[in-house]
């Protein structure tokens, strides 16, 4: 090896774990900054800068009084059953869509695989003011129930996961089991569906997280202040004259528990469905 390629070689390693580490503190700047944030007293989070550690890391007053003045123990509830529901919905949802559209050949299967491309390019907050009037023409809004058929509503993301996942299985699965006289729900939950545990993993990892940082429709949609999200809840200490930092860092801090604890719990069956999911086929 010559004394310049020994350089480039090097210089390559240099810049590539260099890369690695800035971009790295970039990321984790911020949840550095939030938790020092929140364990800082209202009368340091004023006087010192963001990165500034506080006096007393076993301060936890500001976690307890976000907890409690937030009522994020109730948010929490109403965050978990949205989820759960949208979750298990939109799977449902989206894989038998895609399941017709990939098997069924039709007119008009190519013109609606067109429309859902189309809806993803339209802007969701400009069609907010007829979701909203046919929301309150139904009598959906300000209810747990309404918001969860909104959010459990068609997910064209989800929808082509699916397709490119059913392109895979070979259709001779279908022709074998529709020949032993199984019907097509037979051969989608018996057979096909449970192929789809890749997708289903992604799709779940994706709504989910989605759904649980929702912001805009669940302050639109959930009025009642005992209807209100973890990420609604957040917004209790923000106002006119002022927000509390330190009460909202604490309070992210509480709500990255429960993703933080699931992840954990099942990052085995995460990593193996997105492993699965990108040497499909």
């Amino acid at each position: 090896m010559t004394v310049v390629e020994a350089v480039k070689k090097y210089l390559w390693i240099f810049i590539k774990y260099f890369s690695m580490v800035f971009f790295s503190f970039i990321a984790l700047l911020p949840v550095v900054s939030c938790i020092i944030t929140a364990f800082k007293t209202e009368t340091e989070y004023q006087n010192t800068n963001v990165m500034t550690p506080p006096e007393s890391w076993l301060n936890f007053d500001n976690f307890i009084d976000a907890f409690r003045r937030a009522n994020m123990g109730r948010a929490f509830i109403n965050s978990a059953v949205i989820v759960f529901f949208v979750v298990i919905g939109s799977v449902l949802v989206g894989s038998m869509i895609a399941y017709v559209l990939n098997r069924f050949k039709f007119p008009g299967n190519g013109l609606i695989r067109s429309l859902f491309l189309f809806a993803t390019l339209l802007p969701g907050i400009a069609m907010q003011i007829s979701t909203y009037q046919l929301m309150y023409t139904i009598g959906f809004i300000d209810h747990l129930y309404g918001y969860i058929i909104l959010m459990m509503g068609t997910d064209v993301i989800s929808i082509y996961i699916f397709i490119q996942f059913f392109e895979n299985i070979s259709v001779s699965l279908d022709e074998s089991a529709y020949m032993d006289g199984a019907s097509y729900f037979t051969i989608f939950f018996k057979i096909l569906f449970p192929l789809l545990k890749p997708a289903i993993v992604t799709c779940m990892i994706l709504k989910g997280v989605g759904v649980y940082n929702e912001y805009y429709s669940a302050q639109l949609y959930l009025i009642d202040k005992d209807l209100k999200t973890v990420a609604i809840s957040l917004y209790t200490f923000t106002g006119p004259l002022g927000s509390q930092y330190n009460l909202i860092c604490a309070g992210v801090i509480i709500s990255l528990i429960p993703a933080l604890v699931i992840f954990l719990a099942f990052q085995k069956q995460i990593y193996s469905g997105l492993t699965a999911g990108a040497v499909k086929g």
